[in-house]
């Protein structure tokens, strides 16, 4: 044998006798002979594994006896050893043939408590810590827990939090960790700037922001709460304001907040470049498709020529096209939209280009972050399913309804490549965001003043999506509302918004009688377009008057004869036809809310008759600048006895509620000093809105300025004698002052009166929630 022969092989000898060590980092061979060849063990010897016991810490090695095993393995189990958090120390050697695993543990966790806290309960921050009972103690992980709460109070608006963490030992090896939290005063926004606006003032883009400068009810509406994804998303608002206000060229330069930490304030600056304001050019459908007419897809586009331009009318373009070929039978078509910018008439030239895209096929949709929602309740917000054809446009149309429904804070959904080519999976991510509210509801009536609402809503029940309400309400003169609201929105598993409601009311006249009615309405509501739907009820109601001492001298004869026969039924099937373009429910500026109602009542009961009610809304944004809103309502409604007369609770009211400046049955025919109703109601308001002059449009207030007008006449109800009606037209004029409040959107107005008759009953001032839908 060779003299070099013999020294390797005592060399490789010697570093298995040897062995190798690992500890901390990673494993040291001791011999580099070990790195080139593979060693073999015959046995596992564990120590200092008194709580995890040898074969916890056997399951974790990578090393089997009478297995190869090289450096990269030792490497390996030692990582695997310390990503248990159960042990502080690890050491890997090999002797002889025997590997031998000395740890030590680490402490464990007996008890982890929380001290302090008062805005963020224990089992929220129980679920924000990693560091759970009965785990391993690490001081990175402790204080990698210490930024989570830090975080979760920053989306309060706790910015100023101070956190420590208290040990002490319960022996055993055991430790009870205490987070010591203080919370610190909230963290106001004491500004929000604009740069390089010109075409639009700072406050009119203040009331585009979801953030708002801290108020004296900042702390019921926590819109002064800054968070990186809030300033996101008002990034986000602002580009979807100009886009859709002809500024495609608008980009956002930066976005700051800077923290004043003396005075635990924010001040947030936006930095923008507005660019020219364009209008639509020439506008033309183009295909590729062979089949397909372009010219028939003209009709469905909604960019004319000469408007200003507008990103929003440009996807609902692209969508109803898509819609029209996909109903042609050419499901993986393209619609493309090309633009032919003019910069020295700012006009942008749209051609929709329609071609034949790629055959692609939904594998699966994965929906990831909702610890609350169910999974369906994601899924059926989708116009596919898996196998289906895969289509951009639906993926954006199920993004907007998913943001619709105000159960998320964040709503992104992205796709991915499947197991082939022409498989897409398409993955959700969302963010759950608090669905319940306490609300409490202020308004005026003529006979009880000022009336109060209590209510408990939950537009996400269990996480299933569905909507319930519970209220209860009273005034002054022992008037009472009780009301239970529930809605499934996909009943049977079909886009059909079902539920029932139950309602008990009293009311008095104080002198005469007092009114009762209790009963239910069972709805189904079911779209028939993305603007159009129609709901279907059925209504029950049992009805009672009871007359006071002096009835029998002051009540007219139709009140005298409700009163002698006490009990009454009212059984009516109904349907309402709903067309809704309103760009927003809470504050429309622009779109159509109009419904038509026609209902029958004598399946049963007392009443028999036919009605029919209209009401239309037109909405349009007189100054962008200004945020002038203008607004034109028209309404109208006739009743017909289907049998021998009407009630008088069949029939129309009218008054305060149409025509302000008159109580809510002050206009229409009476008996005495009693309004009995009417069978045939017109009427029809104008009315413009501005925010506040002199205060900042995140106040929420608005200055309204309206005139009214209207009138009820007609009568089928037996009347002995004095009954006063005609078809006179009653007006009124006024000014009034809406709030935006944290309790709901309160309404005061005062109108006066110019056209009306003797017998008529005023209310010029008129105190309410603001009008509902």
């Amino acid at each position: 044998m060779k003299a070099g022969s013999k020294f390797l092989n005592a060399v490789s000898a010697f570093a298995l006798s040897a062995g190798v060590v690992a500890s901390g980092a990673g494993a040291v061979v001791v011999a580099s002979a070990l790195s080139a060849e593979a060693a073999v063990i015959q046995k596992i010897d564990v120590r200092g594994a008194q709580r995890a016991g040898a074969a916890a810490v056997r399951s974790n090695l990578t090393i089997r006896p009478g297995v190869n095993f090289s450096n990269s393995d030792i490497d390996e189990s030692v990582k695997r050893l310390y990503a248990t958090g159960f042990f502080s120390d690890v050491k890997i050697a090999v002797s002889g043939s025997t590997l031998v695993v000395t740890v030590n543990e680490s402490q464990l966790v007996n008890q982890v408590v929380f001290n302090g806290n008062r805005k963020i309960k224990d089992d929220k921050l129980q679920s924000t810590v990693n560091t759970q009972p009965l785990g391993p103690y690490s001081e990175a992980m402790v204080k990698a827990d210490i930024e989570r709460i830090r975080e979760a109070y920053k989306q309060i608006g706790r910015s100023d939090v101070q956190i420590t963490t208290q040990t002490v030992p319960v022996g055993q090896g055991r430790v009870n960790l205490a987070f010591v939290i203080n919370e610190g005063d909230r963290t106001k926004i004491s500004d929000i700037k604009f740069i390089g606006n010109s075409a639009y003032s700072s406050s009119r883009l203040h009331d585009v922001l979801v953030t708002k400068e801290s108020g004296p009810l900042s702390f019921l509406t926590r819109k002064d709460v800054y968070t990186e994804d809030k300033m996101k998303a008002d990034e986000e608002a602002l580009r979807k304001f100009y886009y859709d206000h002809g500024y495609p060229d608008f980009r956002i330069v930066s976005s700051d907040a800077v923290l004043n930490e003396a005075k635990n304030e924010y001040t947030l600056t936006f930095t923008v470049e507005e660019g020219a304001r364009y209008r639509f050019g020439n506008v033309t459908v183009d295909s590729t498709v062979q089949g397909l007419d372009a010219s028939a897809l003209k009709n469905v586009v909604q960019t004319n020529a000469g408007d200003v331009y507008k990103a929003s009318d440009v996807q609902k373009s692209i969508e109803a096209i898509q819609k029209k070929v996909a109903e042609a039978g050419y499901p993986f078509a393209r619609v493309t939209p090309r633009g032919d910018r003019n910069f020295q008439t700012n006009t942008i030239g749209l051609s929709y280009l329609v071609d034949q895209g790629e055959r692609a096929y939904v594998e699966r949709i994965d929906i990831r972050g909702n610890t609350r929602t169910r999974d369906y309740v994601i899924r059926r917000e989708f116009d596919m399913s898996e196998g289906d054809a895969f289509n951009q446009l639906m993926i954006t149309r199920a993004k907007r309804r998913l943001e619709a429904l105000g159960y998320f804070s964040k709503v992104n959904i992205t796709t991915q490549q499947g197991s082939a080519p022409d498989r897409v999976v398409i993955v959700v991510d969302v963010e759950d965001q608090s669905t319940g509210a306490f609300g409490i509801g202020v308004g005026y009536a003529a006979n009880d003043g000022v009336v109060l609402e209590a209510s408990i809503e939950e537009k996400n029940f269990l996480g299933r999506g569905q909507y319930i309400r519970v209220a209860a309400g009273g005034g002054l003169n022992d008037s009472r509302t009780y009301s239970l609201n529930f809605t499934e929105p996909y009943f049977l598993g079909y886009r059909l918004a079902a539920g029932f409601d139950v309602f008990k009311n009293q009311t008095s006249s104080n002198d005469y009688y007092d009114y009762n009615e209790q009963g239910f309405t069972l709805r189904v509501t079911a779209p028939i377009t993305e603007t159009l739907a129609t709901t279907f009820r059925y209504t029950y109601k049992e009805i009672n008057y009871d007359g006071t001492n002096d009835w029998q001298t002051n009540l007219s004869q139709p009140f005298q004869d409700l009163v002698r026969g006490g009990d009454y039924v009212q059984s009516s099937i109904s349907q309402t036809l709903t067309y809704n373009t309103l760009d927003s429910m809470t504050l429309p500026r622009e779109g159509i809310y109009a419904s038509v109602t026609q209902e029958y009542a004598g399946l049963g009961g007392d009443s028999q008759f036919y009605k029919i009610s209209g009401r239309a809304r037109y909405f349009q944004l007189l100054s962008d600048e200004l945020d002038m809103i203008g607004q034109i309502a028209v309404g109208a409604g006739h009743v017909v006895a289907t049998g021998d007369h009407l009630n008088v609770f069949d029939q129309f009211t009218f008054g305060g509620r149409q025509v302000r400046g008159f109580k809510n049955d002050g206009i229409g025919p009476r008996a005495g000093s009693d309004a009995i109703g009417g069978t045939t109601y017109f009427n029809a308001s104008a009315e413009v809105s501005v925010p506040m002059p002199a205060l900042p449009q995140d106040a929420g207030l608005r200055a309204n300025f309206f005139a009214d007008a209207g009138t009820l006449y007609g009568n089928d109800v037996p009347v002995a004698s004095g009954l006063q009606s005609d078809n006179s037209i009653r007006a009124s004029v006024g000014m009034g002052v809406t709030w935006a409040s944290p309790f709901g959107a309160l309404r005061f107005d005062y109108a006066v009166p110019v056209a009306k008759e003797d017998y008529d009953r005023e209310q010029r001032f008129r105190f309410s929630m603001a009008n509902q839908f």
